[in-house]
């Protein structure tokens, strides 16, 4: 629904499922599903076929992730616009393939060597794994980038009711294509139009530095300055389009809570309990992780007293808030790793408490 019709992988858990589903779906829109015999191939697969135009995707977990990251930075420097979903394990290496973990946020933004700007998404229900996919898509060829979908074995596996609502009713962003006389499409002020091969452009697709119209340029550094500051600065000067959370009673709050994925599922409960304890809760969930949502987590430390971070990992977000708030309130961790059992509503609440008392 989001147009995608092509995605090329190779099976991992808990990945594995959204190859199988697609294999079965694309082929009957028209699309291509391709096996390939690992991960760095499959993200090959997928940066080639969205140079013929095509909407096109991977999924993984970690270790595949990890292998993905050197095309990953191709991607970013070619301006491709793709979808790689994440689903994460318990890590490092091998870990816990079938345990949920969500150790690869900052992997999601800082994998790839160099400089660039990542866009993360991290749906925490069934309906938002369908929703952000789209937005992810829309993203992608919006800004002709990558775009991650870093969402974790628990939410993945989850079985819940969702809304699929008419093809009418979806917003699906279609990239920018060149005018024939149009010669630059890369590194423009605004995002450059991207042509298809076989198109008739004569344009070079390079990892090097390169300038507006796909030349090598490797020993310019003016070139090279002004190429990176494009890559990251069409995200980070959009940011602001791009951020989308779940916020509530950040105005009025004792304690803040910052979350994301499946621990923001105990965080709701841990609000209910904390009522009728007459504390007052208010939460930033984050939907996008990359870019973080600075001013508001900001906004919320000024009314607050602590901000508590839970999270299935040994502290990853929990640098980001304590970088946003820059010492006005204490930033406090609650963190769980192993994979068999979650941060539960019980143990977010005691930490509530203690942030009070």
């Amino acid at each position: 629904m989001a147009g995608c019709r092509f995605f090329a992988g190779y099976p991992i858990t808990p990945a594995s499922e959204i190859a199988e589903h697609l294999a079965l779906r694309l082929p009957q829109t028209g699309g291509i599903v391709v096996q390939m015999e690992d991960e760095m191939a499959s993200l090959g697969a997928v940066i080639g076929a969205s140079w013929t135009g095509a909407k096109a995707m991977t999924a993984t977990s970690g270790p595949g992730f990890s292998l993905m990251q050197e095309l990953m930075g191709y991607a970013f420097m070619t301006e491709t616009p793709c979808v790689v979903v994440d689903v994460q394990r318990a890590g490092p290496s091998t870990g816990q393939a079938t345990k949920c973990g969500q150790g690869d946020v900052m992997q999601a933004r800082w994998g790839a060597h160099g400089d660039y700007a990542s866009v993360a998404l991290s749906p925490n229900s069934v309906q938002e794994m369908f929703d952000l996919t789209i937005y992810a898509f829309n993203l992608a060829e919006t800004y002709r980038t990558p775009v991650i979908v870093l969402a974790d074995e628990i939410i993945a596996h989850m079985r819940e009711q969702i809304r699929i609502p008419p093809s009418d009713e979806i917003t699906v962003v279609d990239r920018k294509k060149p005018k024939a006389s149009e010669k630059m499409f890369f590194m423009m002020d605004e995002i450059a139009p991207m042509p298809s091969v076989g198109e008739g452009f004569n344009v070079a697709v390079t990892g090097s530095t390169h300038d507006e119209t796909g030349r090598r340029f490797t020993a310019d550094p003016i070139v090279h300055r002004r190429l990176v500051e494009t890559l990251v600065g069409k995200i980070r000067n959009n940011a602001n389009k791009i951020v989308e959370y779940e916020a509530y009673n950040i105005e009025e709050c004792d304690v803040g809570v910052v979350s994301f994925g499946c621990t923001s599922r105990a965080m709701y409960e841990s609000v209910e309990s904390a009522k009728e304890k007459r504390i007052r809760v208010g939460f930033i969930r984050l939907k996008t992780v990359w870019p973080f949502p600075e001013k508001a987590v900001r906004d919320m430390a000024q009314n607050c007293k602590a901000i508590i971070v839970p999270e299935m990992n040994l502290r990853e977000v929990y640098y980001e808030v304590e970088r946003a708030v820059h010492g006005a309130v204490p930033v406090v961790p609650v963190n769980k790793v192993g994979g068999s059992e979650m941060i539960t509503p019980e143990e977010l609440t005691a930490e509530i408490v203690r942030s009070v008392e």
